[in-house]
């Protein structure tokens, strides 16, 4: 969950999550197959120029949490002058790296609240459904919807979140409003026509910060459990999935060490492995509201945690406001298909682009090598980068190859 400007209370975890701290402050697309065809961008990344296995390499970028306390949905306002909520100014600093990529993924920590509110921020999140409009016009094919807080306003936040979604055309996996929604892989294009790579992208969470989940409804989200994610993974393999990335909401918050839970679950599942190929080829982690490392495990590249990308000014566990909590790393990651079918679609550029959004202005500002600083934040912008950088590195991933990308 998220914390702004109030204390954290542990929370306990079922199964292999023992303990974390709670954080603060379809009809989906049709079955089947969603997201953007971007052949240009494609063709830009090195792809097309090689023949037709060259052709699907694709990237895939993932950022961190959007997390709409109530200042972030005052600005919302502001930017909207005085009709409704824009939150697309605010997210515009991302908007370059996440359109470039063929699948850009986010993660969605709130609930959506009614057409015309009231909206609330923490403890309790509903946020407003323009959300979700600026998300599809920064670019976002798809968002992980597994959160402590995607309880918050019990099966009906649920399905409003996911119906505005549908709206804009925005994939999901985490959540679901039936059943067969559950039970069916969220699968993403990554390309154009026969030859589109297939992306399974699965979601979930350590817990609801103990809201129970909705009476006859167990498949309203995405619980944390070792079996299952093997499980849903192995099935999405079996629906087609070229690559199956994991959403995972875990860790402590506050940490930038990842846990010995996030630990210990990375390498049991970076480890499963059917006829000789990993069941899951990429984990992305949110949750700690602070920036975490990447680590190649099993051969597999773990992002433990990429941080806010958007938040309000935040208050950690001892009372203090810490500044981690508006900093954040997006993941980029360029896949190219395997020598011969049924083979592991191998990681051939792993990249990390910090992130910093400032309160104040209410803003993502980019902070990779060729991003443009504001005006007068030069040094302070090089010390959060530099600091983003120590943690993302922590953890020896420059030695397996991950580089900061512009």
């Amino acid at each position: 969950m998220t914390k702004r400007i109030r204390q954290g209370a542990a929370i306990a975890v079922a199964g292999l999550l023992a303990t974390a701290t709670a954080c603060t402050g379809q009809q989906s697309s049709p079955p089947g197959f969603a997201g953007r065809h971007h052949s240009a961008e494609r063709a830009a990344n090195g792809a097309g120029a090689g023949g037709a296995e060259s052709a699907r390499t694709f990237t895939l970028l993932a950022s961190g949490d959007i997390l709409p306390h109530s200042s972030i949905i005052d600005r919302a306002a502001v930017d909207a002058g005085g009709g409704g909520y824009d939150f697309r100014p605010m997210l515009q600093g991302g908007a370059p790296a996440v359109r470039g990529a063929d699948l850009a993924i986010c993660h969605m920590e709130t609930v959506y609240g009614q057409d015309g509110g009231p909206y609330t921020g923490y403890p309790s999140f509903k946020s407003p459904p323009e959300v979700a409009t600026a998300l599809r016009a920064t670019g976002y094919d798809s968002c992980s919807t597994a959160s402590n807080h995607t309880l918050d306003d019990g099966a009906q936040g649920i399905g409003r979140t996911l119906d505005a979604l549908d709206r804009v055309g925005i994939a999901h996996a985490g959540s679901a409003r039936s059943a067969k929604e559950a039970s069916q892989p969220t699968l993403l294009r990554a390309g154009k026509g026969k030859r589109a790579a297939k992306v399974a992208h699965l979601a979930y969470t350590y817990g609801t910060n103990d809201n129970a989940l909705p009476a006859g409804q167990p498949w309203a989200v995405d619980l944390i459990d070792k079996e299952r994610i093997v499980a849903d993974s192995r099935a999405a393999r079996k629906a087609g999935a070229d690559v199956v990335v994991v959403s995972l909401h875990w860790g402590t918050e506050w940490q930038d060490a990842p846990d010995d839970v996030q630990l210990a679950l990375g390498r049991e599942l970076t480890a499963s492995g059917t006829g000789g190929r990993p069941d899951i080829d990429l984990i992305l982690g949110t949750h700690a509201h602070v920036p975490q490392a990447y680590e190649k495990v099993n051969g597999t590249w773990i992002v433990y945690g990429m941080g806010n990308q958007v938040a309000g000014a935040m208050v950690n566990h001892e009372g203090a406001q810490d500044p981690r909590g508006n900093e954040s790393s997006m993941g980029r990651f360029t896949f190219e298909p395997p020598a011969k079918p049924g083979q592991r679609w191998a990681v051939r550029k792993a990249e990390f682009l910090p992130q910093w959004f400032d309160p104040e202005a209410g803003r993502v500002v980019g902070l990779a090598s060729k991003a443009p600083v504001p005006a007068g934040g030069s040094d302070r912008m090089r010390e959060i980068r530099d600091r983003i950088q120590g943690v993302v590195l922590s953890r020896g991933a420059a030695e397996d190859g991950l580089v900061a990308g512009n």
